[in-house]
């Protein structure tokens, strides 16, 4: 138990944590999205499962996440993935008010907030596992206190939602920006991003664009087919 006087494991929990909370804000959003379809004794528990797996899964990642970005095609497949999730969670905004308003499933939620944590969170672990310097004891401890702060977080963020709508729109607009960036720092794309560094900027804003147009158009073929949701 020596570690637990030393400055130095204090300081590497202290960094673990802070990073968390600086870098788990676009999570918390996801989380809150896709719990709020849920009805809302299941919100809780989406909230709850989705970010403890989350956070496990998060550890578990930090060991081998930079071997994983040496692959390419890794963080292209990611980024689409991002795209993909952040329309879905927009067009679902439209289905999920009006008298005939249908929940999503528990595990549902909780399958979307493991996928997008998972992508989201590939280039954030190795700041963590810097900061863990190596001792799974800190990196475990670390990011098992970040656990209620995510859950603190994602809570507020639902009720936000529910109290004013166009929150919905704008996380899911920033998972179209964090999934644009995803694809362009890709390995197989860093040459073509170090000849044109505004590309990160574009892809960024073209991805936000393409989450916002899509789940749109996605909304109003639902209102004008109803079948089409069903």
């Amino acid at each position: 138990m020596q570690w637990l006087q030393s400055v130095d494991f204090w300081i590497g929990l202290f960094q673990i944590v802070w990073i968390n909370i600086i870098l788990s804000g676009d999570n918390a959003v996801v989380i809150a999205l896709a719990a709020r379809s849920l009805p809302p004794q299941q919100q809780t528990k989406a909230v709850f499962w989705g970010s403890g797996a989350a956070v496990i899964l998060r550890i578990a990642l930090t060991v081998v996440a930079a071997k994983l970005l040496e692959l390419s095609y890794l963080q292209i497949v990611g980024g689409l993935l991002l795209l993909w999730i952040g329309t879905q969670l927009l067009s679902a905004e439209e289905e999920g008010e009006g008298h005939s308003k249908q929940h999503g499933s528990l595990m549902a939620a909780v399958r979307t907030i493991l996928i997008a944590d998972l992508i989201m969170s590939l280039d954030n672990v190795i700041a963590v596992a810097a900061a863990a310097k190596g001792s799974m004891t800190l990196l475990i401890l670390g990011l098992a206190i970040s656990i209620p702060l995510v859950i603190f977080g994602s809570t507020l963020m639902i009720k936000l939602m529910e109290r004013f709508p166009l929150i919905v729109t704008v996380g899911a607009g920033l998972i179209g920006w964090v999934g644009g960036e995803t694809i362009v720092h890709d390995v197989a794309l860093q040459s073509v991003l170090a000849a044109n560094p505004w590309l990160h900027e574009a892809s960024a804003v073209t991805g936000a664009a393409l989450v916002l147009g899509l789940g749109r158009l996605l909304q109003k073929r639902h209102q004008t087919d109803p079948h089409s949701a069903a």
